[in-house]
């Protein structure tokens, strides 16, 4: 009885790996043993970083905002506060972008907050 070493299905797997590792520099784009490491390790970081994204992009507008609020004597906190209060409801990233491309539209944003916060608006 001939030896079965179910030849094609280990090729196909080796060649999906080695698709994976494509541009590794040195023997991780060559030797299977390697690339799979590589790959593997790859697929790690990319599994938690496309959460660990979403975490600094919120802590990015937030800080984006603070520097836009503070020379309106408001801070961010007391900004986001007011926007509640106020009920408007606009995310932290239209807000930000709004800071940068249209910092009138910001103001009137603070404006309101400050309105809605009373006198304490500081």
């Amino acid at each position: 009885m001939p030896r079965v070493t179910n030849g094609p299905a280990t090729r196909a797997r080796r060649n999906r790996v080695f698709k994976r590792a494509k541009g590794y520099f040195g023997n991780k784009s060559r030797l299977y043993t390697a690339a799979r490491e590589a790959v593997e390790r790859a697929e790690k970081f990319a599994y938690r970083d496309r959460r660990t994204k979403k975490r600094e992009f919120r802590s990015l507008w937030i800080v984006r905002l603070n520097a836009a609020c503070r020379p309106l004597d408001i801070v961010y906190s007391r900004l986001m506060d007011g926007l509640k209060k106020a009920g408007i409801k606009i995310d932290r990233k239209n807000l930000s972008e709004l800071a940068i491309n249209d910092p009138k539209a910001f103001e009137a944003y603070v404006a309101k907050a400050k309105e809605a916060l009373g006198k304490d608006a500081k």
